[in-house]
């Protein structure tokens, strides 16, 4: 038996990255003319000449993802367990998000679905800890997964966040010295840049809600299992700002009343007068272009993703701080409830 020599974790990390790249980019073409041949196509509704586009996407993302997993798991075997339990929560994930596309889940079948596919991290929680820590894991993979799937809708803006959050969490986590997730956070990176070459304007396919939830769940197994949960919900800040907009304004109104953005004449995007608010309805105070509106959008991304590699940059300092270590004291006895 061949016995290959000890790589270090950021080489592996950089190998999965470069093979899970490698993978979507050589899948996805063949991928699109599979699921147009299916008629799993859907309208873009934000061009005036409204072009018929191939969806469920995340299948070239999911396949890039587990390739890169399993390449981490053949060059580091001390990291079998880990990598395999977010490899099966990722799978289960994008089960879920494949029903969804498919059949259209209500929200509370989602949110349940998703919160047993989290019950696997479990698995991987720090030792002695108590329930409420436990029970906590599978709620924040249900409602990271489902942040990362409400906030889409314009070509790239989906895949374009999730390369900003994966690199920010891959930055942080090298300088807090957490390479073991990068080969998870890496994984994704690259899968996610070979896919936005097809998902950018003018998209040539849709992610679906198979990739957008998987991004989502990604993000929830590295803050977990690398323990920079704070990084992380900072990262997803933009997504967290679009869900309050959403749940704020969606009491006021009924389901008749909601519009979808508009074009107008120019065929610039403008906000409809009545509907739920939203980050990208927060942005349109004046009529822009679908790819102008991304770029916004990944410019927020950008900003709080800085700020995530500050706080890992800083965090021997913060930790510092009376007020953070009074919380923290809070929050140990919270994990042994």
């Amino acid at each position: 038996m061949m016995i290959l020599p000890q790589i270090p974790l950021y080489g592996i990390a950089i190998i999965c990255g470069l093979l899970s790249f490698f993978v979507s980019r050589l899948t996805m073409p063949r991928i699109i003319r599979k699921l147009e041949a299916a008629d799993i196509v859907g309208k873009d509704i934000h061009k005036s000449w409204k072009p018929v586009v191939a969806e469920m996407g995340g299948f070239g993302i999911l396949f890039g993802f587990i390739i890169g997993i399993f390449s981490g798991i053949y060059m580091h075997d001390i990291l079998t367990f880990n990598l395999v339990v977010v490899l099966v929560v990722i799978l289960l994930v994008g089960i879920i998000g494949i029903v969804d596309d498919l059949l259209a889940l209500s929200s509370k079948e989602k949110f349940f679905l998703l919160f047993l596919a989290g019950l696997p991290l479990i698995w991987v929680a720090p030792p002695n800890v108590g329930l409420l820590y436990l029970i906590t894991i599978p709620i924040a993979l249900s409602v990271g997964s489902n942040l990362t799937n409400m906030l889409a809708g314009l070509n790239g803006i989906e895949s374009g966040l999730g390369i900003i959050s994966m690199a920010s969490l891959t930055i942080a986590c090298i300088i807090l010295g957490k390479y073991d997730v990068t080969i998870i956070s890496m994984s994704m990176l690259g899968a996610l840049i070979a896919f936005l070459y097809y998902n950018r304007y003018p998209a040539k396919i849709f992610p679906g809600d198979t990739g957008t939830l998987i991004i989502g769940a990604a993000i929830v197994c590295i803050a977990f299992i690398g323990r920079v949960k704070l990084i992380a919900f900072i990262v997803l800040m933009p997504n967290i700002i679009d869900a309050a907009l959403k749940f704020y304004s969606a009491g006021f109104m009924n389901r008749q009343q909601q519009k979808p953005t508009q074009l107008n004449d120019e065929g610039k995007l403008v906000r409809p007068d009545v509907g739920f608010k939203s980050l990208i309805r927060l942005i349109l105070r004046k009529p822009i272009a679908e790819k102008d509106a991304v770029r916004l959008i990944w410019a927020i991304g950008f900003v709080f993703g800085i700020l995530g590699i500050a706080v890992a940059l800083t965090m021997p300092g913060v930790l510092e701080s009376k007020t953070l270590m009074n919380f923290l004291q809070i929050k140990e006895m919270l994990y042994h409830i």
